[in-house]
């Protein structure tokens, strides 16, 4: 059947790029794009999108008066949430938001979903579905040689952020085995690609190589993520929304890990052959004192979306990163 879309936070990295992924399925009818705007969102980001059935809507995730018009005006019947507050260092200082956004946020849209195809039972069970992009975060930190996280691993979230992500999570999975309103939840290693804030740690590393300002290391420089690029995140989600079993939840990662300092040095030496200078572009490397409760490691076991639904990553760290890398000097479609 054909999709009517809504998409949470779709101004915002993850979203912006799934929308433009979404707009190439012969499976979708309309995308409405439902975002705040806030400090991370930047509708500048989908201006190059060709799609006449997609509508942008400013709005609060929490708004449910709003959220019940536009379910019922464009007849939803897929909701893909990707609206988060999500900067670690953001969620230390200024932990409200992230509860008002993340849980809250979640819960008024569950609620709006239940209602209108469960309650007024406007799609079957197999027409209409909730999927919730959640992050790897939410299972805690991993020592060196500790087995990468599972979908069964036991939740033991050590941020603000990452507590407000599994308490969405939890919140996700009670309406499915309460209510029976059909859910899927994925969880993601650290994203990069383009559109992405430039607070986060690979822009940031860009940006100050552009500029010529110190790259800024936590700690030694030693902590681990597994890094994903955005569009097999993208492709990801869609298996899963077209194909993944209700109630279930999905890792999905790059096999892709390495340290902070390893990704700044590889950064700095991509701009050593683009733009050389006298001096290496990893003098800007600078340790600074590490975060509080910094997780030390994250890795992913993508073992079952690879064998239920035939996913693995793509896409090259090499490639994806020069990819990355060629979006932020070009700033064609970013401010």
């Amino acid at each position: 059947m054909k999709n009517n879309y809504l998409v949470t936070g779709g101004a915002g990295f993850i979203g912006a790029n799934f929308i433009y992924y979404l707009a190439k399925q012969k499976d979708t009818n309309l995308i409405i794009n439902l975002d705040k705007l806030t400090y991370a969102a930047n509708i500048s980001n989908l201006k190059n999108l060709k799609y006449a059935n997609y509508a942008f809507v400013q709005g609060d995730i929490n708004n449910s008066k709003l959220l019940d018009e536009i379910l019922h005006k464009h007849n939803i019947n897929k909701i893909i949430h990707f609206a988060a507050e999500s900067h670690v260092d953001r969620s230390i200082d200024h932990p409200s938001s992230f509860i008002e956004t993340n849980i809250f946020g979640t819960f008024a849209l569950l609620e709006a979903a239940k209602k209108y195809w469960l309650e007024e039972k406007k799609f079957t069970q197999t027409e209409c579905l909730f999927h919730h992009v959640s992050t790897d975060e939410v299972f805690g930190s991993l020592k060196l040689n500790e087995p990468a996280f599972t979908e069964q691993h036991q939740y033991k979230p050590n941020s603000p952020y990452s507590a407000s992500k599994a308490g969405s999570d939890h919140l996700v999975h009670a309406y499915f085995h309460t209510y029976n309103l059909p859910i899927t939840i994925s969880n993601c290693s650290n994203n990069y690609g383009p559109f992405q804030h430039q607070e986060k740690f690979i822009p940031t590393i860009i940006n100050s190589c552009i500029t010529r300002k110190n790259i800024p290391i936590y700690g030694d420089g030693t902590n681990i993520r597994d890094w994903l690029y955005v569009d097999d995140h993208c492709e990801a989600i869609y298996k899963i929304i077209s194909y993944g079993e209700r109630g279930q939840t999905f890792n999905i990662g790059g096999n892709n890990e390495k340290s902070n300092i390893e990704i700044a040095q590889i950064i700095t030496s991509i701009f050593d052959n683009l733009n050389p200078s006298a001096t290496k572009y990893s003098e800007l490397i600078v340790y600074v004192k590490d975060r509080p409760g910094h997780d030390w490691r994250y890795a992913i076991n993508d073992t079952k979306i690879k064998n239920q639904l035939g996913w693995q990553a793509k896409t090259n760290f090499a490639i994806g990163i020069e990819n990355t890398i060629k979006f932020y000097l070009n700033k064609k479609t970013y401010e």
